[in-house]
């Protein structure tokens, strides 16, 4: 019944004129997480299964995602949704573990860290318990391993090791031939994250090389330099993946240039949505919500997602970073600027990012 309900225009239609909703099967939802919340249909409820910690400021969570989750490939990210004091916070993380995990035993991992002054990492660490359920979207993300075997080079720093233990371990899973080597950063032995699942991949996989330094433990910090680099074999012929702090990835990145890597072998995920250099004083203006009827004026380099939050409206998003595009919205009328690369938009109808456009001057919007 609930996907015939999920299928009809009419009901869609006549949803989202009595409850402003185009999910008919959601219309459920308050009868049924009473009974069980992993049968919501709004989200794809997930419980948490089991709690561990890895260091003194990280955890990794393994969840119990709803079947009908369209599961994930090593190196994406989902966005988790989690209700604090009555206010739904949607945030993204990458998935910590093997794609196998989900196939054969139907549990993922997130592997995640407290980040001072963060509402949402905080949380989790002080308050998420085993037995709870929480939102998680759909997988999405490229930082994905080669489909054939070839010589790898992982770079990773601090809590930027999560995306990589998942695809380390489902190369080890298909016993990838190509030589893979890890240089994983830390600033102490003590902030290792997975430390027995890494050595365990060494000792079990004879294609992997893992080096940890940590880059506080001696008189001068130990960051990546050409000596590190140099120690690869073959290091021009391999296919470079980086995540970690954008000074990580920003040094990483010109080294492995100086060595003649081109760009499409090096691949990069963030933290942080990388942001272009813009012009501030020929930011903002007024920016109309057509279909909500709102009008507001922003000044400098607000996104447009930040704008409408602002002005109480609830636009749909997920990384806030410019990758899923769950936040996709038409413009009609306007200028944006795309923060990621700088790049001016034309003045007419498109698509845009709400979370990575910056208006400049009058824009409007279907929203």
């Amino acid at each position: 019944m609930l996907s015939k309900l999920e299928n009809s225009t009419t009901l869609r239609w006549l949803g989202k004129q009595l409850f402003n909703r185009e999910d008919p099967a959601a219309f459920f939802d308050p009868l049924l997480a009473p009974l069980d919340p992993m049968l919501v249909r709004q989200y794809v409820p997930a419980r948490v299964e089991r709690i561990e910690a890895e260091t003194a400021d990280t955890k990794t969570f393994t969840l119990k995602p709803a079947a009908r989750w369209g599961g994930f490939r090593a190196g994406q990210h989902v966005t988790v949704s989690i209700d604090i004091d009555g206010r739904r916070h949607n945030r993204t993380f990458s998935l910590s573990c093997s794609p196998l995990r989900w196939q054969k035993e139907g549990l993922v991992t997130l592997t995640i860290k407290r980040l001072p002054g963060g509402l949402v990492t905080n949380w989790m660490h002080d308050h998420l318990e085993p037995g709870a359920v929480i939102g998680l979207g759909e997988a999405f993300g490229e930082f994905l391993i080669p489909g054939q075997p070839e010589p790898v080079l992982f770079i990773a720093g601090g809590s930027g090791i999560t995306p990589i233990l998942s695809q380390l371990e489902t190369m080890a899973a298909e016993q990838y031939h190509a030589p893979v080597t890890l240089l994983y950063f830390v600033r102490t032995q003590a902030d290792i994250i997975a430390a027995q699942r890494l050595h365990s991949l060494r000792q079990s996989w004879p294609a992997f090389s893992l080096s940890i330094l940590a880059t506080e433990t001696g008189a001068t910090p130990r960051f990546l330099n050409d000596d590190h680099l140099d120690a690869v074999p073959g290091l021009r012929a391999r296919r470079c993946y980086l995540c970690g702090p954008g000074g990580l990835m920003e040094l990483a990145t010109d080294l492995l240039h100086q060595r003649g890597i081109a760009d499409d072998h090096i691949h990069c995920t963030f933290f942080a949505a990388p942001k272009a250099a813009l012009a501030g004083d020929s930011l903002g203006g007024e920016v109309r919500f057509s279909r909500s009827d709102v009008t507001v004026t922003a000044e400098g380099e607000v996104s447009l997602l930040d704008i409408a939050e602002a002005a109480s409206l609830s636009p749909r998003y997920g990384c806030r970073m410019g990758i899923c595009h769950q936040c996709s919205c038409t413009k009609t009328s306007g200028t944006v600027i795309n923060r990621l690369t700088g790049k001016t938009s034309g003045p007419g109808e498109e698509k845009i990012q709400l979370c990575v456009s910056v208006p400049k001057g009058p824009v409007n919007l279907e929203l």
